[in-house]
């Protein structure tokens, strides 16, 4: 234990999501205890991490001449990726999913506005074609829509506790920044891979044309159905790099 102590948090944290996500299988994470509790583990961990902890400045430094979003890369294994994000003050990171993914965003500072979505069934054609957008679709698009229910929209800052993705609850998530630039710590796993069928898609909310949904059956009242559009990276963003200045962490 007296070496475990010299560890820095950083490690203690890359070393809990390899033992949390090893072996990692999406389809049993509801009755797995093991999984449940090594990830409160984590979290725990995550709960107390700090700029300082990664020997970065409080307030990061931003200008307007930057990538409107930077990642700084930590680590990454066959189980699990870990990096920080900078946002600019007015960035967000677009509409997108994590395909059979796990994901926690802890706030090092800042703001973040988070609006998470899960995918429902694909609709029947009947429903699409009752359906109409505002503006209307395009021939092709049609293709690309999606139903989706409105989970949660919440703020984080520094004092708030990690925000939660699995596979299977609140899978898609748009950040935005909130009053100023913003920073959090981002672990996913396991991490993307498109030849592995984890491709970053990109989604846009759309609008319908009023009553257009009145056969939609009733949703809870802290839950909004709506319909998405699955698109390519959106003009305007694109996230630069910068190196990691905190400790190193290894296995």
């Amino acid at each position: 234990m007296p070496r475990d102590n010299k560890k820095s948090l950083i490690q203690k944290i890359a070393s809990q999501a390899n033992i949390t996500f090893k072996d990692f299988n999406a389809s049993a994470i509801g009755d797995n205890k093991v999984l449940l509790e090594n990830r409160g583990d984590l979290i725990t961990l995550l709960t107390e991490v700090r700029t300082a902890d990664l020997k970065m400045k409080p307030n990061g430094s931003h200008s307007e001449h930057n990538p409107p979003v930077t990642y700084m890369h930590i680590c990454e294994t066959e189980s699990f990726s870990m990096g920080v994000f900078l946002l600019n003050s007015g960035a967000s990171i677009p509409l997108h999913d994590h395909p059979g993914m796990n994901g926690m965003l802890k706030v090092l500072y800042g703001k973040v506005s988070i609006r998470c979505f899960d995918l429902l069934d694909k609709p029947s054609d009947q429903v699409q074609s009752e359906t109409q957008f505002d503006p209307p679709l395009l021939p092709f698009q049609k293709d690309s829509l999606r139903r989706a229910v409105l989970r949660s929209t919440m703020w984080f800052t520094h004092d708030s506790s990690p925000c939660i993705l699995t596979p299977q609850r609140e899978n898609l998530h748009q950040i935005d920044t909130v009053d100023g630039p913003a920073a959090f710590l981002d672990i996913l796993a396991p991490p993307y891979d498109p030849e592995d069928g984890r491709d970053c898609h990109y989604y846009k909310v759309l609008q319908t044309v009023p009553d257009a949904d009145s056969k939609v059956e009733a949703q809870q009242p802290w839950e909004e159905e709506t319909w998405l559009l699955e698109i390519g990276q959106p003009d305007g963003f694109w996230c630069g790099g910068e190196p990691y200045p905190g400790p190193k962490v290894s296995f």
